[in-house]
C-alpha cells in the first residue's frame, strides 16, 4: 500500500533499524519510511532485509538494504558508512538485532550458546550505538532507541542468558543518555513484551508457550509495537532520555 500520509512525523530524517528482515524490526523500519525517514535495514539475512527494503520503496518510501553482522565492528562501520553515503547522514538508530534463546537453567546451559546470546544482543547493540555516535553528533542531536526486555530488569529462572544481556544494554542505555546529553542526543529503552509474527491459531498457540503469562499479558504481534516506537521517535531534541518506555500490563 502505498504512503499517503499527509503529513510526515518523520520527513528528512534518516534512521538505521538492525534486525530490520523481521519482526520488530520490519515493522518500525516500514513504519519510519511510511513517516517520511529513509531507512537503512541491517540485518543478517540479506534476503530477509531486500524484502522489506523492496517492501518501502514499492509504497514510494527510501530504503537500502546492508547485509550487517552486528558481532562483526567492521560489518557494523561498513553499514553506517553505507547508510550515511546513500542519504547524507544520521538521525535515528534503533537497536533491535537480537539473539533468540533456548529456556534453560544457568546449570544445564551450554556456553557457548549463552555466550553468542551476549555478544548479538549486547555486544553488538554497544559496536552499532558507538559508530552512530559521531554522525548523530555531526547532526548536532539525534536518538537512539534500544529494544530492551522486562526480564532484563527482573529477570525469570531460565532465562539467563537473555535477560543478562538486556540488563546490560539497558544500564548502556542509561549511561550513554547520560554522556550525550549535552550533544542533544536521547537514548531511551523501549520494552515490548512478548511479541509473536504469528497469526490465526498459530498465534494463539505460540501465544502460550511465552514466558509471560499470557492470561495477564498483552501478547502482541510487531505492528502493536510501532506507536511507541514512533513517539520516541519524534519526541524533542531535549526530550526524555534514560527512560524506559514499557508496553507490557506486568513489570515482568
Amino acid at each position: 500500500m502505498p504512503f499517503t500520509h499527509e503529513k510526515h512525523k518523520l520527513n528528512g530524517k534518516v534512521a538505521i533499524v538492525t534486525g530490520a528482515g523481521r519482526g520488530i524490526g520490519k515493522a518500525i523500519a516500514i513504519a519510519y519510511a511510511a513517516e517520511g525517514a529513509a531507512v537503512g535495514c541491517a540485518a543478517r539475512t540479506l534476503s530477509e532485509i531486500e524484502t522489506t527494503a523492496a517492501e518501502i520503496t514499492n509504497a514510494g518510501g527510501r530504503a537500502i538494504a546492508v547485509q550487517t553482522d552486528v558481532t562483526d565492528l567492521k560489518s557494523v562501520s561498513r553499514l553506517f558508512n553505507e547508510v550515511v553515503s546513500a542519504f547524507g547522514g544520521l538521525d535515528i538508530l534503533v537497536v533491535n538485532a537480537a539473539k533468540t534463546y533456548d529456556h534453560r537453567t544457568v546449570v544445564d546451559s551450554d556456553p557457548e550458546a549463552w555466550l553468542a546470546t551476549l555478544d548479538v544482543s549486547f555486544i553488538g547493540a554497544y559496536y552499532c550505538m558507538r559508530e552512530a555516535i559521531p554522525y548523530l553528533r555531526k547532526n548536532g542531536t539525534g536518538k537512539i532507541l534500544t529494544i530492551g526486555s522486562g526480564l532484563g530488569h527482573n529477570g525469570r529462572a531460565a532465562t539467563s542468558a537473555h535477560a543478562c544481556s538486556k540488563a546490560a544494554l539497558w544500564m548502556l542505555t542509561r549511561v550513554l543518555a547520560q554522556e550525550l546529553w549535552d550533544d542533544n542526543i536521547s537514548v531511551n529503552e523501549l520494552i515490548p513484551g512478548p511479541v509473536t509474527t504469528y497469526s490465526g491459531a498459530s498465534y494463539a498457540s505460540k501465544a502460550q508457550e511465552s514466558v509471560f503469562d499470557v492470561d495477564s499479558e498483552w501478547v502482541k504481534r510487531p505492528e502493536d509495537v510501532v506507536p511507541m516506537a514512533l513517539f520516541i521517535a519524534t519526541q524533542p531534541n531535549r526530550g526524555p532520555s534514560a527512560r524506559s518506555f514499557s508496553l507490557l500490563r506486568r513489570d515482568d
